[in-house]
């Protein structure tokens, strides 16, 4: 089985970035492939469609067999909700918690997804997901 590999649009974005390029480029070419499976929220996809044209090719890059999309559901609005309540982030930030994209807050989004039966998460720079060259 392939492993899922959620991408925000911070990380697509990054293949545009002097800082970021390599590993985000090289994660890209690793979806392409189908060597993972491609996990985009709809809300990534939104952010995205506001992105330069270089950076949202890197996205359509991606053969469609090679991609699943995330629904942002009822389920997901609860869970960002309950992050929010619980402080784990603020209302402003509603975005992060409901595609989880920071790092340092991790552990907090964790606390709350096992109190209501969801898995824990590890979020991970693209280079850590990358095989060994």
């Amino acid at each position: 089985m392939k492993a899922r590999i959620y991408v925000d649009a911070s990380v697509v974005g990054g293949c545009e970035d002097d800082e970021f390029s390599e590993h985000s480029v090289r994660l890209m070419e690793c979806l392409v492939r189908g060597e993972f499976v491609l996990v985009v929220s709809t809300l990534t996809v939104q952010e995205l469609a506001a992105a330069p044209d270089e950076v949202r090719r890197h996205l359509a890059s991606v053969p469609e067999a090679h991609i699943e999309t995330l629904q942002l559901d009822a389920e997901a609005r609860e869970l960002a909700e309950a992050y929010i309540a619980e402080g784990v982030i603020t209302a402003k930030m509603r975005a992060d918690a409901q595609h989880i994209v920071n790092l340092h807050r991790i552990h907090r989004y964790n606390s709350v997804n096992l109190r209501r039966g969801y898995p824990t998460l590890e979020i991970r720079a693209p280079r850590e997901v990358l095989p060994d060259e």
